[in-house]
């Protein structure tokens, strides 16, 4: 079966750990953030990344015309370029591809996405983030079944062809379930869902799929982006989610022995 595996972008995500575990395998689609780059980028080109909080509490990226360049150029040019290249020097061919490749990520998007701010619930007209609701199944199987690794990440594209930033964590979650994987590892900079961000050893080790929605005051900031994405991926059919750190020893396989925190 196939396994689809997410390595995050923000600061403190290790990614050698990861493509030395994935490239002498041929069985997985690897999907990428990158809010690292997209920031670094963003500066330098004079647009600084802005971030809101939904009244859900749910912490996203704001996307109007000028920031989603940014999203394209980091995240489908040079963080997808830098993880492809690293496969190729560890004896992998892969393929990057964005969500608007070849219609790979078709996504509905938001409309009327709301802020909190000063308290107050304000729309953001301008957004131009999307919900992926749809993904080319048979692309990536061509890829897979020709031993090439599919390597995926933001933006996708409506129906109608505009380009909308999507978040990577329920990318993931879409493919996974797509493809029928049996298995989606977020791999991330903490060590997992914990019950005091300041305390590595409050990780919270096993949420059964009944007590997910429960569990999700717990999760704050990103995280609770990532705990969204393992209730999606189990509602669609994947049987475990794992949420684990990407800066260990084969995090992959420490991930699926329970180094993190298991959803099933």
């Amino acid at each position: 079966m196939t396994l689809v595996v997410k390595v995050g972008g923000a600061v403190g995500n290790a990614l050698d750990p990861v493509l030395d575990e994935l490239a002498p395998r041929s069985d997985y689609v690897l999907v990428h953030g990158g809010s690292k780059e997209v920031d670094r980028l963003g500066e330098a080109l004079g647009r600084p990344s802005e971030y809101y909080t939904s009244p859900s509490g749910v912490v996203s990226r704001r996307s109007d015309a000028a920031h989603l360049e940014v999203v394209v150029l980091a995240l489908a040019g040079e963080v997808q370029t830098a993880i492809v290249a690293g496969l190729a020097r560890r004896h992998r061919r892969a393929v990057g591809l964005s969500g608007v490749d070849g219609g790979l990520l078709v996504a509905r998007r938001k409309e009327g996405a709301r802020a909190v701010v000063d308290g107050r619930t304000v729309r953001l007209a301008d957004d131009l983030s999307g919900t992926v609701e749809r993904v080319d199944v048979g692309l990536l199987r061509l890829l897979l079944d020709a031993g090439v690794a599919p390597v995926v990440g933001p933006p996708a594209v409506t129906e109608e062809g505009e380009v909308v930033n999507v978040d990577a964590d329920r990318v993931a979650a879409r493919v996974a379930s797509a493809l029928g994987a049996t298995d989606l590892v977020l791999l991330t900079n903490v060590a997992g869902l914990l019950r005091d961000p300041t305390d590595p050893g409050s990780r919270v080790d096993r949420v059964a799929r009944a007590d997910v929605d429960s569990i999700l005051s717990l999760a704050q900031g990103r995280m609770r982006k990532k705990v969204l994405a393992a209730r999606e991926a189990l509602e669609g059919g994947v049987r475990r989610v794992v949420i684990a750190p990407s800066g260990v020893p084969g995090p992959v396989s420490a991930a699926l022995r329970g180094g993190g925190t298991v959803f099933e």
